[in-house]
């Protein structure tokens, strides 16, 4: 009987201390509209936030809820999942520490736009309406970035939709490993590893494809020796090819 081969991914496992002060202030520092502020005022603005833990699975809220929380990883990453009109799943993005989620109605949401899951142990920082509108009225730099990334989002969530409809399945899924890669990957033995665990049918949903298309197109990218991959994880071995067949608008 062969060997049953280990995950090259890391085991994400949150230790005491992994949401300390330092963390926070750090991670709250690279969310974009809080970029410009001093490290006071930064101590000042963590004072709203209010820290939680999630294992992996947990939702953190649901598509359609109303929007009462703006929240920024610090620790793991979360998934964001859209349902469309088609009765789909689609999984819209991946988030690491330092990334912003969720909404409220001071940035211009009403309910949540998308579901939020942790895709491992996580902890997370939320913050209020009244806290957030606080922020807002003491920091008048921030709200006027707050709206700009919203709207950017948007126009972003609709260009993904776009290509949905537009691209080949085999050019999604190089667009969305090269997406991936960009953003978590880390070089390895295997690769240049996509270090978040990713099963076919998560990736057949970020493109609007079956779990099996997905998994014929997956293999045959490891037929060309172009990616290595495992029970829920990817490397990319030919960053040129993926990056040019993402890049192929045909």
């Amino acid at each position: 009987m062969s060997k049953r081969r280990e995950t090259p991914l890391k085991n994400i496992k949150l230790e005491k201390g992994h949401c300390s002060i330092g963390v926070r202030l750090n991670k709250l520092g690279m969310v974009p509209f809080f970029q410009e502020l001093s490290e006071s005022d930064l101590e000042k603005v963590n004072q709203h936030f209010r820290a939680r833990h999630f294992d992996r699975g947990d939702v953190i809220y649901r598509e359609e809820e109303t929007a009462s929380l703006l929240r920024i990883v610090v620790a793991g990453k979360v998934k964001l999942v859209r349902h469309t009109l088609e009765g789909k799943d689609v999984l819209i993005d991946m988030l690491q520490p330092g990334e912003y989620f969720g909404s409220l109605p001071s940035i211009g949401d009403e309910k949540y736009m998308e579901t939020a899951i942790a895709q491992t142990q996580a902890c997370v920082l939320s913050v209020g309406t009244d806290d957030f509108r606080n922020i807002l009225n003491q920091y008048p730099s921030v709200a006027v970035k707050a709206l700009e990334i919203t709207a950017g989002r948007l126009k972003e969530s609709q260009e993904q939709i776009k290509q949905l409809r537009t691209r080949s399945v085999e050019n999604r899924i190089a667009h969305v490993l090269t997406m991936l890669s960009d953003k978590f990957g880390e070089e390895s033995e295997v690769g240049l590893l996509i270090q978040v665990p990713l099963s076919r049918k998560e990736l057949a949903d970020m493109v609007g494809t079956t779990a099996e298309t997905a998994s014929r197109i997956i293999s045959r990218f490891q037929e060309k020796d172009w990616v290595s991959t495992g029970r829920q994880w990817i490397a990319i071995k030919n960053q040129e090819k993926i990056r040019d067949l993402s890049q192929d608008k045909g």
